[in-house]
């Protein structure tokens, strides 16, 4: 009996034949597949074990409309959403080993709406057109393997099969030598932190004291789909605690900058009620890219060039205000314990006395709006800190926070709230 199957997601009436020939080559490495079709401008060139009518039905529409109408984009969207219910119904009903997918930025799409679904740690290979190109809105924060096929999907020859192929023995890799080795796994909790350039020298020194007490601590670089990432784990239930000391990329979602990690950032910790401390780190700023592709409405702006590719923009009161209510709110609501840090005495390495975003006002209406937010009846402990967010006592406070939360053995240094 076969232990599980790897999903094959492909449009058959286009990418058939290429479909056939990796479904061939899973199969004479013992691993069992399923092949989704998820065409519809044509019939399919090989047999699949799930219709495109299942796809479409989970979609809402059916195989027949949707072809009626040959509306292109409409087939791709409701494909993908159709997969990706697929995928979620599967995962109840089999054991899922793997995902393959192939195709170009309309397979690359649907294919990977339905990976996403799937957990952390199931491999997950796709072969794209597009991999060379900018691929999160493929990869979002999954850990999909993307492959660059070179060449069009569009027939097997030599070039083609090659490419196949390899990713093919990848994902068999994957699968079958994964088994064969003890799990990756470790014996203390697992934390998740957030980190930028700007905090680093906070993050690493409580990363260091995490580990020294027995805690694994996952970093994720706050640049959008760092943060995303994290709040997936932690939906998924991957994550023990959270040091969450870099909540940059809520500035970015507010105020519009290229690094937001999406409305929900900073909410699946306290939705699931694991333990959470929480900092203003590189609160300070909003990221863009080059200083021509900022929006003209922010001309007259405090700037600063991190590199040629990099323009950070400080954070003004008005902006900070709204950060620190949001920030209020979304912890309010949490339903496990809650620690928020405050770092008097600056947001990042570019918010010092001598630094080109030190403002205090700003900083101020950050602060003035938590202490509203939060009141001192609340179930949120506030700890009022006179340091720098890198300085090392802010740090020390900070990762021993989170110790106390998950009885981690610790220091004797104690924690002082006012």
């Amino acid at each position: 009996m076969s232990f599980g199957c790897i999903l094959l997601i492909g449009t058959l009436d286009s990418k058939g034949h290429e479909a056939g020939f990796v479904r061939d080559r899973l199969r004479e490495h013992g691993l069992e597949t399923l092949v989704i079709d998820a065409g519809s401008s044509g019939p399919p060139t090989i047999d699949p074990d799930i219709a495109r009518s299942e796809v479409f039905r989970l979609a809402g529409t059916s195989s027949e409309e949707v072809e009626a109408r040959r509306d292109r984009g409409e087939s791709v969207t409701h494909a993908a959403r159709g997969v990706a219910r697929l995928v979620e119904k599967l995962q109840v009903e089999r054991t899922i080993l793997g995902a393959f997918g192939l195709g170009g930025s309309a397979g690359t799409l649907i294919a990977t709406s339905g990976m996403r679904q799937l957990p952390f740690g199931v491999p997950k290979v796709m072969v794209s057109t597009v991999a060379s190109g900018q691929t999160r809105s493929y990869v979002g924060a999954s850990d999909i393997t993307m492959c660059h096929s070179v060449a069009d999907l569009a027939g097997l020859n030599r070039f083609t099969r090659s490419v196949l192929n390899h990713a093919v023995l990848a994902l068999v890799g994957m699968v079958t030598l994964d088994r064969q080795h003890s799990p990756i796994e470790g014996t203390g909790p697992v934390i998740a932190a957030t980190m930028f350039g700007v905090t680093t020298p906070c993050v690493d020194q409580a990363r260091k004291r995490l580990e020294a007490a027995g805690a694994e601590v996952l970093v994720f670089h706050a640049t959008g789909t760092g943060g995303a990432a994290m709040e997936g784990l932690i939906r998924d239930g991957q994550i023990t605690g959270v040091l969450d000391l870099t909540t940059t990329e809520l500035a970015d979602e507010l105020v519009g900058g290229i690094l937001s990690a999406g409305p929900d950032r900073l909410e699946a910790a306290g939705r699931r009620g694991i333990p959470q401390v929480v900092s203003l780190g590189a609160l300070d700023m909003v990221n863009f890219g080059p200083r021509e592709t900022v929006p003209e409405r922010f001309q007259g702006r405090t700037f600063y060039q991190h590199n040629p590719a990099v323009t950070l923009m400080r954070t003004n009161p008005e902006e900070n205000q709204a950060l620190g209510e949001r920030i209020a709110e979304v912890l309010s609501r949490a339903r496990g314990p809650s620690v928020l840090m405050v770092p008097r005495g600056g947001l990042s390495a570019l918010d010092a006395p001598d630094r080109p975003f030190h403002d205090p006002e700003a900083n101020e209406a950050l602060f003035d709006a938590i202490r509203s937010g939060i009141s001192p009846g609340s179930h949120v402990q506030i700890l009022w800190c006179d340091e720098h967010i890198n300085h090392d006592h802010f740090s020390k406070r900070a990762s021993e926070a989170l110790m106390e939360l998950l009885s981690l053995p610790k220091g004797d240094a104690c924690l002082r709230t006012s």
